[in-house]
């Protein structure tokens, strides 16, 4: 049993611990072009998350995995079959609750390890910081934790070269040939603002791409993806140190 993930412990190891922080994996039931499963953005989120607090942990800041969440904002997606939605009013009452459970158990610190780019999580945790004000909270898109860019030619927005890659190095198994794959090509909204990205609207995935990704998966390779996996890990683990070791708010601030 890995002492930093939940599941896998029982009360008695529980009771005889004290964490700095609670991880919270948070991925998306959807569909991923042809070739990676729905579950994609809960695996990835989940694998994330425990190879961090691992790093953490052997470095003197002992944090707890929770379990992961498998749903995620999809409204877009609700053409797609079997794309599940939470609302983001839905999300809120969730993380509600658990904060309330984390602050009962003596967790001052609750890291999103976000996986899933429908999900935004900064108004709920401004929400959520005014009613528990002694719970610090974090979000992190995992992915962003260095640059892509750095590892792949082209990575891709949804199940493109970055997304497969990493699959590839994580879930092999998982993962389809990948001449089985869509070309992951992508309808642009017309308007200058959404092209600049100065103007935002949801995108509708059945009008956007013919088979659901969002970039090009052909050239991805498990030996990318566990560089980049590797990379992200290391400065989400030490991010984590630095942020669940501050004994106050003002200590996170020069």
């Amino acid at each position: 049993m890995r002492p930093f993930v939940l599941e896998e412990n029982n009360w008695k190891d529980v009771c005889d611990r004290t964490y700095r922080a609670a991880l919270l994996p948070w991925g998306a039931t959807e569909a991923h072009n042809f070739h990676l499963p729905y579950g994609t953005d809960t695996l990835l989120a989940k694998y994330v998350a425990e190879e961090a607090a691992q790093y953490a942990w052997e470095r003197g800041t002992p944090s707890i995995v929770l379990p992961a969440m498998a749903y995620g904002v999809n409204s877009g997606q609700m053409e797609v079959p079997l794309c599940m939605n939470m609302h983001p009013s839905t999300q809120k009452i969730v993380l509600d609750n658990i904060v309330e459970a984390l602050l009962k158990a003596g967790i001052p610190r609750l890291i999103i390890i976000n996986a899933h780019g429908g999900n935004q999580f900064q108004p709920i945790i401004r929400e959520l910081s005014v009613k528990y004000p002694q719970m610090l909270m974090a979000t992190i898109n995992w992915w962003t934790a260095v640059k892509a860019a750095e590892f792949f030619k082209e990575p891709g927005d949804h199940a493109g070269a970055l997304e497969t890659s990493v699959m590839q190095a994580i879930h092999p198994d998982w993962v389809l040939p990948l001449e089985l794959a869509g070309n992951g090509a992508e309808r642009l909204l017309k308007a200058e603002g959404f092209r600049e990205k100065w103007a935002w609207t949801p995108r509708r995935w059945v009008l956007a791409t013919q088979d659901t990704g969002v970039g090009n998966p052909r050239q991805a390779t498990a030996e990318q993806g566990a560089k980049f996996l590797k990379a992200c890990i290391d400065k989400i683990g030490a991010f984590i140190v630095e942020f669940a070791q501050a004994d106050k708010e003002e200590d996170l601030y020069e």
